[in-house]
């Protein structure tokens, strides 16, 4: 059942739609970037509880560079 719930909020999540700068984008980016190393520090050390934050930080990091490179593509068509 917590599994579903889970999915559930992440799923929301997805769906929201927020329209946000480049800058803030990468700004987020900057974040998750040191988040992962942190996190890749931790789970060396042993430290870390939980090691799937590792690999979530890797598919958010590869969301943000999705969504800077949508953002790039849709001003270059704005400008032709």
């Amino acid at each position: 059942a917590d599994q579903k719930i889970v999915k559930a909020k992440t799923g929301a999540a997805k769906k929201a739609n927020e329209i946000k700068t480049i800058g803030q984008v990468q700004v987020e980016l900057v974040s998750k970037i040191a988040d992962q190393l942190v996190a890749r520090r931790g789970n060396a050390a042993g430290e870390l509880a939980n090691p799937r934050v590792i690999t979530s930080n890797r598919k958010e990091i590869a969301r943000l560079h999705t969504a800077i490179r949508a953002i790039e593509i849709a001003a270059q068509k704005e400008n032709k």
